[in-house]
């Protein structure tokens, strides 16, 4: 029997229905931690499909696990569902037309991702089930990936404690593997308390804690010159401490990100980071508490896994797009700079083409230049072994986290890359299930990466969930 063949054919036959989650969660954008209407519909999807539930995954309302089967492997399915702030977009329109004034939108294409990995998990299912095969598959739907470590406080749960792979994917500009490296990344509350008096009157008598915050920036901006050229450190301004310029501001906070390329180059980071705080405390006399918010690990390849899921997706090729699916795709390029295109030809190490969309795949060994973001995948990487897709669901060259990215989050091209991402992460989860050396050298590989420097939890002793992160 020729698996590939039949677990694709098994993809195409149920894929209607994860199409319409995919439009359905689209139309509900919910940001981190808040995704209860987009997990219920994933949730629901489940248990027509007949897999054993599990809730509240990590003490988390919105993760949620499906499993199917009774014996043999586990092979995990990841799934994320979150939107972004700020990004409401109407569908299939190449111009920025918000729905609505400041709402959300799936600027990252995370509604098709989880829908994509439950399609692949369904079909790995319908497969085992068919063919009598000993295994189990497993969905994991992970809310807040954007920002909130939710996969990390569900590995630090036990989650995937006797999961044997996971597999996944992410929207993109091309077809390939993700080898890619990532930051493992630190979220941190800086939180000043001073003391009030009037700006006028009595300046002698306050002690500022807005000042504080930007003595801090300061201090940071010096530092960026003397930290890893790869390492990132972002802020945003939480609370200025009121809007009355006469009234000396008693309290003040800003949220850091905080990256680097391992976790201890990022824990050293955060502790050159929480010194500057103290001396800007110092220098004001004010007070200053931090406070973890979230923390990932960085992403680890897995060489055996690479290697096979790019040999399934040499076979089964990048969608087949048609002329439509280029022309809207020509009109969002022409909302692009030429910059914007050359970057992601860029981290492939290819010169810019005019394509519209992705018809070729990507050598695992392309001389790539990387743009490193987070992601709370890197924690499941450390404690399975793991593998990524990336299908191209956009226009080459359409930046993350921007309206376009939403407006292209319903068209046809998007369907279509979503479902050939599906029979790529099926085929790899077929191809575990029926060779078990495969996953006997996907763990000697993780074993062998870990050997040195194993696997500890970024997040600190005590820390929770954010479930208030989107209103913090």
């Amino acid at each position: 029997m020729d698996n590939r063949s039949e677990i694709w054919r098994g993809v195409d036959e149920i894929k209607p229905r994860f199409v319409a989650l995919s439009d359905t969660v689209w139309g509900m954008p919910e940001v981190c931690y808040t995704e209860a209407r987009s997990s219920a519909e994933h949730l629901a999807e489940l248990r027509h499909q007949g897999f054993r539930i599990t809730e509240n995954v990590a003490d988390i309302p919105t993760a949620l696990m499906g499993e199917w089967g009774e014996a043999g492997p586990v092979i995990a399915f990841l799934g994320e569902y979150d939107a972004l702030p700020g990004l409401s977009q109407e569908a299939g329109v190449a111009e920025h037309r918000p729905i609505e004034t400041g709402g959300h939108g799936h600027g990252c294409g995370h509604n098709l991702l989880g829908s994509a990995a439950l399609l692949a998990a369904t079909a790995v299912k319908d497969w085992l089930a068919a063919t009598k095969t000993p295994g189990r598959v497993r969905y994991y739907g992970c809310p807040a990936e954007e920002g909130g470590a939710a996969k990390a406080f569900m590995v630090r749960s036990g989650a995937f404690a006797d999961a044997d792979i996971a597999i996944t994917w992410h929207p993109s500009s091309f077809w390939e593997v993700v080898v890619t490296p990532s930051l493992a990344n630190t979220r941190a509350d800086f939180s000043f308390t001073g003391r009030t008096s009037h700006a006028a009157a009595s300046p002698h008598l306050g002690r500022s804690a807005l000042d504080a915050v930007e003595l801090m920036n300061v201090g940071v901006n010096y530092m960026r010159e003397h930290m890893p050229s790869d390492a990132r450190v972002h802020y945003a301004l939480l609370d200025t401490g009121g809007i009355a310029p006469n009234v000396v501001q008693a309290h003040a906070r800003v949220r850091y990100s905080i990256r680097a390329r391992d976790l201890p180059g990022m824990n050293e980071l955060v502790a050159r980071v929480h010194k500057i705080a103290r001396g800007a405390a110092l220098m004001t006399e004010t007070k200053v508490e931090m406070r973890i918010v979230s923390a990932v690990s960085n992403l680890l390849p897995n060489a055996p896994l690479d290697q096979a899921l790019h040999r399934i997706m040499e076979e089964l090729g990048p969608p087949h797009f048609d002329a439509a699916d280029e022309d809207f795709a020509a009109k969002i390029r022409a909302t692009l700079t030429e910059k914007d295109i050359a970057s992601v030809y860029y981290t492939i190490g290819m010169d810019p083409t005019d394509r519209p969309l992705a018809d070729f795949i990507v050598p695992l060994d392309a001389r790539r230049n990387p743009q490193i973001g987070s992601t709370d995948v890197g924690d499941v990487s450390w404690v399975v072994p793991t593998a990524q897709v990336h299908a191209p669901t956009v226009a080459i060259g359409t930046p993350f986290h921007t309206w376009q990215v939403v407006a292209q989050g319903k068209t046809p091209a998007a369907h279509k890359a979503m479902v050939q991402a599906a029979k790529a992460m099926a085929g790899l989860g077929v191809k575990a299930l029926s060779e078990p050396e495969l996953i006997e050298a996907a763990k000697a590989d993780l074993a062998r990466r870990t050997a040195r420097t194993p696997y500890v939890s970024p997040l600190p002793e005590g820390v929770a969930p954010p479930l208030d992160m989107s209103v913090m």
